[in-house]
């Protein structure tokens, strides 16, 4: 079922958690696409009542600012809105109500296609779009991982002009960078411009490292996987994540990626105030049955929950939020609260999405009605209700 985004209801008889805390026996209230207030008072307007099942949570929407695909499609290979629609409706089944769709590295050409795909997404108002994420193509070929090394380059002029006109033009732009393609004088023009800079595919140093963070870098891409090591003596990208109290970052949770041993390390080390946040780093297969795909002209296989090329190399994951939620909680002991938080307000305070994570008086209505098992039987995005039927997840 789903309802005109601007449309009035209340909900009453859940437990609600509004990103920070819990709270029982409350109304929560929307308002043309808004959050309204939490009240003590009982709805007196049964016709704008949403009746929800006993026992059943309601919390902040999913926040994902690593999405590469989705319901079978992949960003890089259908560069157009209606790609981006698939995506973010794909992801929504899983609970995340906003999402940057996530664009590896590719050719000049195609970056800028995909550029004026999200610019075109975001006029259009596609639900759940709230951005774009370019990882690469300037990273390091020393920590390539997954990405084409013919591909990848050092930052020229005409680039560096393409992304700040794309951070002007885009609602967010998160731009994926590794300090042996970038200058700190670029990373400060793009954080300028509005854009947020994460270092991510590199094998730089500490001491280099720190320089692009005083330049403005304020994020790392997927925490431990193709980045400089944490040493005694060189403490690398790891040791500058989990150092430096600048930096929030990444971690995809699905027990391929990070080891549950490591990701407990990180969580008790992480200095702040950054966070270590949760991102699937998905790729098509998610809300999709298919054994294979390509990317960039190579052949990505499908078994036993991982993604990898013909050499066994990660090629992103095949994992959506919910399930990182549950493997954070199951696997790695934390409590539902910060698990949550986790998904939604920590990576929104990350990219600086104003009103995603929490459910505070006028800030997005994007949320999720869980069951007591975290299925999602609904997700509201703008005021606008779906339904999951079965609960999805």
């Amino acid at each position: 079922m789903s309802d005109d985004p601007a449309s009035d209801f209340l909900i009453a008889g859940a437990q609600i958690f509004d990103g920070q805390r819990w709270h029982s026996g409350k109304t929560l209230t929307v308002t043309r696409g808004k959050i309204g207030a939490l009240s003590e008072s009982k709805p007196d307007t049964a016709t704008m009542l949403r009746r929800v099942p006993e026992g059943s949570r309601i919390v902040p929407g999913f926040v994902d600012l690593q999405v590469n695909g989705g319901g079978g499609v992949l960003f890089n290979n259908d560069l157009t809105v209606s790609g981006i629609e698939t995506i973010c409706e794909a992801h929504r089944a899983f609970g995340t109500t906003s999402l940057l769709v996530t664009l590896i590295t590719d050719t000049p050409e195609n970056t800028e296609r995909g550029i004026k795909a999200g610019i075109e997404a975001a006029r259009q108002g596609v639900s759940g779009f709230a951005g774009l994420h370019l990882e690469g193509p300037h990273l390091s070929i020393a920590r390539k991982g997954t990405h084409a090394a013919e591909l990848i380059r050092p930052m020229t002029n005409q680039d560096l002009a393409l992304l700040l006109q794309a951070a002007r033009d885009l609602p967010k732009l998160l731009v994926t960078l590794a300090p042996e393609s970038v200058t700190p004088v670029q990373v400060r023009q793009l954080v300028d411009a509005g854009a947020v800079v994460s270092l991510g595919h590199s094998d730089a140093g500490i001491e280099t490292i720190r320089l692009f963070v005083e330049a403005g870098a304020s994020m790392v891409t997927h925490l431990f996987n193709a980045m400089s090591p944490l040493r005694h003596r060189e403490p690398g990208l790891v040791g500058a994540a989990l150092g430096f109290g600048e930096l929030s970052c990444g971690l995809i949770a699905d027990g391929h990626h990070v080891d549950p041993i490591a990701i407990r390390i990180a969580l008790k080390a992480k200095q702040g105030p950054g966070r270590v946040f949760l991102v699937t780093d998905a790729m098509s297969s998610i809300g999709w049955h298919g054994q294979s795909f390509r990317l960039n002209g190579r052949e990505v296989f499908r078994q036993n929950g991982r993604l990898t090329l013909e050499d066994g190399t990660l090629a992103g994951a095949d994992i959506d939020m919910l399930t990182c939620v549950r493997f954070m909680m199951t696997e790695i002991g934390l409590q539902v609260d910060e698990a949550l938080r986790m998904a939604s307000l920590y990576p929104a305070e990350a990219a600086g999405l104003e009103g995603a994570g929490l459910l505070l008086p006028d800030a997005q209505a994007n949320f999720l009605v869980l069951g007591p098992g975290l299925e999602i039987l609904a997700s509201v995005i703008g005021g606008q209700w779906l339904d999951h039927q079965g609960g999805a997840g």
